[in-house]
C-alpha cells in the first residue's frame, strides 16, 4: 500500500481504532520476533496476540491468522500414562476470538477463511466414563478426529466435539453442541445440533431442511 494512503487512513480512524492499529503491529511484531520460533509453522502476516495457555510446538499456522487474547490452544501429548501426537492446523486467513479453547491429542485441522467466534470450543478429545465409581478425569481418554472445513462461522460459545466433521462454508449457530459429520454449505443448531437449511445449487437459494438435511418442499 502507498505510505501516504496508508497515513491518511490511520489518520481518518477514531481514536480507538488507531489505538487497536498499533496493539496488533504490535502483536505483529511479537509474533515474528518471538513465536514464530515456538511455532511448529507460522506464516507471513500472522498475529497471536497473549494466550491464556498454548503448545506451540503442536501448533501450525498459515498466513494471515489472527488470535486474540485469552485463548487456550492445547495439544496433549501424555495422558493417564498413553502417548499422543498432537497437531493443531490452522490454515490461511482464519480467525480465534479472544477466550477460544482448542484441545486435541489426535489432529484438529481448522480450514482456511474460518472464524470461531467469542467462547469457541474445539476438540478431538473426550473422557472415558465407563467405570463406576472412578474419578472421570482418571479414566482412558477416547479421541476421534475433528476437522473443520473452508469458510466456516462458528457463533460464539458453540461446542465442536470430538470426531465432527463440518463440510466448507457451514455456519453453526451460537452456543450449538456439534458432533457429526455436515456436508458442505449448512446451517446448523441447537443442542444437539442438527442442519437446519443448506444451499441449494439447483435454485441457487439457501432452503430449509429437516433434522437429516433433506430439503422441505
Amino acid at each position: 500500500m502507498n505510505p501516504f494512503r496508508a497515513l491518511r487512513r490511520f489518520a481518518a480512524m477514531s481514536p480507538s481504532r488507531r489505538w487497536q492499529w498499533l496493539v496488533f503491529m504490535r502483536d505483529r511484531l511479537v509474533t515474528r520476533a518471538i513465536y514464530i520460533f515456538r511455532l511448529r509453522q507460522c506464516g507471513k502476516g500472522t498475529i497471536v496476540q497473549k494466550p491464556l495457555f498454548w503448545t506451540p510446538e503442536f501448533i501450525e499456522l498459515g498466513e494471515r491468522v489472527l488470535i486474540w487474547r485469552d485463548c487456550r490452544i492445547e495439544g496433549l501429548q501424555e495422558y493417564g500414562g498413553v502417548s499422543y501426537e498432537p497437531n493443531i492446523k490452522l490454515g490461511n486467513e482464519v480467525s480465534l476470538q479472544q477466550s477460544c479453547h482448542i484441545t486435541a491429542a489426535d489432529k484438529i485441522t481448522i480450514g482456511d477463511g474460518t472464524s470461531l467466534m467469542y467462547g469457541v470450543l474445539v476438540t478431538d478429545i473426550d473422557h472415558d466414563y465407563a467405570a463406576i465409581d472412578v474419578n472421570i478425569l482418571a479414566q482412558n481418554l477416547s479421541v476421534s478426529r475433528t476437522e473443520i472445513g473452508r469458510n466456516c462461522f462458528v457463533g460464539a460459545g458453540a461446542r465442536i466435539q470430538a470426531g465432527t466433521r463440518l463440510g466448507d462454508q457451514c455456519i453453526v449457530g451460537a452456543n450449538a453442541v456439534v458432533r457429526g459429520a455436515f456436508p458442505d454449505h449448512c446451517v446448523i443448531v441447537g443442542v444437539p445440533a442438527r442442519i437446519v437449511k443448506r444451499y441449494d445449487a439447483a435454485t441457487d437459494s439457501w432452503r430449509r431442511t429437516n433434522a437429516e438435511g433433506e430439503f422441505l418442499q
